[in-house]
């Protein structure tokens, strides 16, 4: 487990907090790099290095009034995205601790972003690779996983509670069975998923010196967990909005058939930090459709789902939060994977997702769970929708149990 470096308290600030147009950030101090060659094929000992340092980008107008933006912390300029980050962190932390054998396999469900993190720690470290999806990732992204050298498996039906993430993880639980001494990480619940945020934490900080307002989204809890829990360190009153999307779980809403990936949930992961959020929003995929693309056509930086419904939210945030208010989103993948969905035009018309700007603001519900939410929406009153005794009882949580008894 990580603790936060002491030297990380005193970080000069490389953007005025005052400063009415914001000036160039500077780049982290120090790469965040391994001390040593990890022990897999000398062929892919630099890919680490690889990982980290991802620049930030100021985000404005026409998202944001005049005058007013943003900071996005561009995760897709990792080879793989933000789950580069956990992928390594995860596969290493279980290697130290003898959880994870030299050459034994790699098991877990993905929606695409983590699998491609762990094709690179299997790569790195030497470890062959299967990873669970379903019918939703797009052909794209298994062709590319294949190529890095994973076995792609896709389940064919749901769950009839749990949905697809569920199914997923039941195969998992198979493929353990029949693989003895695999090992799963089981990245909805392993508390490394969430400290290995905190080098991107602490880029953050030594890139824009000070952060009031943080929005992530929210799928498996990771990274807003992870980055929350650090940057609260430095900036005691730094405030985490979470992004989800309409049809998921996580923040109390009834699960339902969910077209964006990359976002939400089907289960309860037990990494989301409820305690962590000061509000919360859900977006629908036309919304966050409209901003991936004005974000595309107008700052030449865009992404997938996620990257649409922060934007969409962060942008919000700009208008709505006094002037001065340092707000810093986390874009957490590039456009790639998305050419044949968002930004295609005709699957874009097939789903109805063409031509619906959203509305100025999201509507305001006052608890979790007072009304189903279908257009962006948002409610400041966050709490683990299964109250504090209910972790134990989660949907799902009994599956993953049995696919993480190595751990």
């Amino acid at each position: 487990m990580h603790s936060l470096p002491t030297a990380a308290r005193s970080v000069s600030p490389a953007v005025p907090a005052s400063s009415a147009s914001p000036a160039f950030p500077a780049s982290p101090a120090s790469p965040v790099v391994p001390s040593s060659a990890p022990p897999g094929p000398a062929h892919a000992s630099g890919i680490p290095g690889l990982v980290g340092n991802t620049p930030v980008l100021h985000i404005s107008e026409p998202l944001t009034p005049p005058g007013r933006g943003f900071w996005a912390k561009l995760e897709g300029r990792n080879p793989g995205g933000i789950k580069d980050r956990p992928g390594l962190h995860m596969v290493e932390r279980a290697r130290a601790r003898g959880e994870l054998q030299p050459g034994a396999r790699i098991i877990e469900s993905t929606s695409g972003t983590l699998g491609l993190g762990l094709a690179l720690a299997g790569m790195v470290y030497g470890h062959p690779v299967s990873l669970v999806t379903d019918p939703g990732l797009e052909s794209s992204m298994t062709r590319l996983l294949t190529a890095y050298g994973a076995q792609v498996e896709i389940v064919a039906e749901p769950h009839p509670s749990g949905g697809w993430q569920q199914a997923r993880r039941d195969r998992v639980r198979g493929l353990l069975a029949a693989h003895p001494g695999s090992w799963c990480p089981d990245q909805y619940n392993n508390p490394d998923n969430t400290t290995a945020y905190l080098p991107l934490a602490l880029e953050l900080a030594s890139q824009l010196g000070h952060i009031d307002v943080l929005v992530c989204s929210v799928g498996t809890g990771g990274h807003s967990a992870g980055v929350s829990r650090v940057l609260r360190q430095l900036y005691p009153q730094l405030r985490l909005v979470g992004v989800d999307t309409i049809g998921s779980t996580i923040f109390g809403q009834p699960a339902r058939p969910r077209l964006m990936r990359g976002l939400g949930s089907s289960i309860y992961p037990r990494n989301v930090a409820y305690e962590q959020f000061s509000e919360v929003h859900w977006v629908a995929p036309a919304e966050a459709v409209w901003a991936c693309r004005t974000l595309a056509s107008s700052h030449y930086a865009t992404g997938g789902w996620s990257v649409g419904a922060v934007a969409l939210v962060a942008g919000w945030l700009s208008r709505t939060e006094p002037a001065g208010t340092r707000i810093t989103a986390v874009f957490p993948d590039g456009p790639q994977r998305y050419l044949s969905t968002v930004y295609d035009d005709q699957y874009c018309a097939d789903h109805h997702l063409l031509d619906a700007p959203p509305a100025d603001g999201p509507e305001t519900l006052s608890r979790l769970g007072e009304r189903e939410v279908t257009v962006w929406s948002r409610c400041a009153q966050v709490l683990d929708p299964l109250g504090a005794s209910g972790a134990a009882g989660r949907p799902g949580e009994a599956a993953v149990q049995g696919a993480g008894e190595a751990r």
